[in-house]
């Protein structure tokens, strides 16, 4: 699929006083094991063993589907850049060196542009981490989850809790900035076991912490295969308070439902997600938004990834393009604001969606009545309800609601 510029240049229903931040998403596809729990677009590399991976074809259709795709995006500076997958720390640091050269000779970068790497500590070689430094990643983003090998076990993970804190010290030595994930709510987990998670997590200092709420997606081996043993939601939410408090002590914020981080250390990529800005999604089943002076357009590439490669070398790598309908604006602005503890200045939901304010102000009006919200002429915030109630508050946003 081809994407007409002018066309996509032409007058709308929006007015978008200026282009949002640019964030750049690159996906590398590939895993050692696919966990049952994962819904992304990710695959078991079989063929050969690992040295096999046709990173170099890869990168090759990585580039030509970026200067494909820079008339879509022609000047705008590149504020940060997220390489996530799959398990990108399976590529080489040569590979990661060349992709983000290419990067750098195609795009404007701010001089303090944000480079994260997803890592798995069962991918982790010593001194692997210097390398990806050495090659231009800024922060690392550590796959985790759990440091209880039983949890690991049946979560499908490929790494031990040794492994795990062996890559976080070899992290922590690597890079400033570093993420570690989390998860919680896992089958059978006691409120005893989740407090050791989190005191070997906070014993190698993170800077940021993310932790998620183990969730069963469609379409994963979980799905087809419950495992048994997970938490009731009363017990789920006993471990979430007990992670909001254990994080607290330890000095990190919480500026997002699921992140915490210390003081100057907020992921800017993700941040610029929850902002409604702008991203360009590129390789095998990468999502985009793209926002115009009318219209905020959503691309996706070919998911499969060998058929992307052939695709993108085509200058064809867009599967999919849709242009944002104005009635689901709000909705879309609001999924991903109000899940930021401080909130939002109303001015960037007129910025990002060119809609006026009056387009909510009967769903603020209904979510500052139930408790869900704070909110003045300038901002919104969410109460600790409406985190409690987040999916609820956002559906008021709903077209239909």
């Amino acid at each position: 699929m081809n994407l007409d510029v002018q066309h996509l240049m032409r007058q709308g229903t929006l007015n978008l006083p200026a282009l949002p931040p640019l964030s750049i998403y690159i996906h590398l596809p590939w895993c050692i094991k696919k966990c049952p729990y994962c819904d992304f677009n990710s695959h078991e590399w079989r063929q050969g063993g690992l040295n096999e991976l046709p990173e170099q074809h890869y990168l090759d259709a990585l580039r030509a589907d970026l200067e494909a795709s820079l008339p879509l995006i022609w000047g705008r500076p590149v504020h940060s850049i997220f390489i996530g997958g799959g398990t990108p720390s399976l590529f080489s640091p040569a590979a990661i060196d060349r992709l983000i050269s290419d990067l750098r000779s195609l795009l404007p970068l701010v001089p303090d542009c944000e480079i994260t790497l997803e890592a798995n500590p069962g991918t982790f070689e010593k001194d692997k981490f210097f390398a990806f430094r050495a090659a231009g990643v800024t922060r690392l983003s550590v796959g985790v989850q759990s440091f209880n090998d039983q949890h690991l076990q049946i979560i499908g993970r490929v790494h031990n809790g040794q492994q795990a804190m062996d890559a976080l010290t070899e992290a922590s030595r690597a890079f400033e900035t570093f993420n570690l994930d989390l998860m919680y709510a896992l089958p059978t987990q006691t409120l005893a076991q989740l407090d050791a998670d989190l005191k070997r997590a906070l014993s190698v200092n993170p800077p940021h912490l993310s932790i998620y709420h183990l969730t069963i997606e469609p379409n994963t081996l979980f799905a087809k295969h419950k495992p048994s043993g997970l938490p009731d939601d009363d017990h789920a939410y006993e471990m979430l308070d007990r992670i909001v408090q254990t994080t607290q002590k330890a000095n990190m914020a919480r500026y997002e439902v699921s992140a915490f981080a210390k003081k100057g250390h907020a992921c800017w990529h993700n941040t610029n997600y929850w902002h409604f800005g702008d991203y360009l999604g590129l390789g095998a089943g990468a999502h985009s938004k793209i926002s115009f002076p009318h219209r905020v357009m959503r691309l996706v590439r070919h998911r499969e990834p060998l058929l992307y490669m052939q695709k993108a070398m085509q200058a064809s790598a867009v599967a999919q393009s849709e242009e944002v309908k104005r009635d689901q604006l709000p909705f879309e602005f609001m999924l991903n604001a109000l899940r930021l503890k401080d909130g939002f200045d109303l001015k960037w939901y007129s910025d990002r969606t060119g809609l006026p304010i009056s387009s909510i102000s009967k769903a603020l009006d209904e979510a500052k009545t139930k408790g869900w919200i704070e909110a003045d002429l300038q901002r919104v915030v969410p109460t600790n309800m409406g985190f409690d109630f987040l999916s609820d508050l956002q559906s008021l946003f709903l077209a239909d609601a």
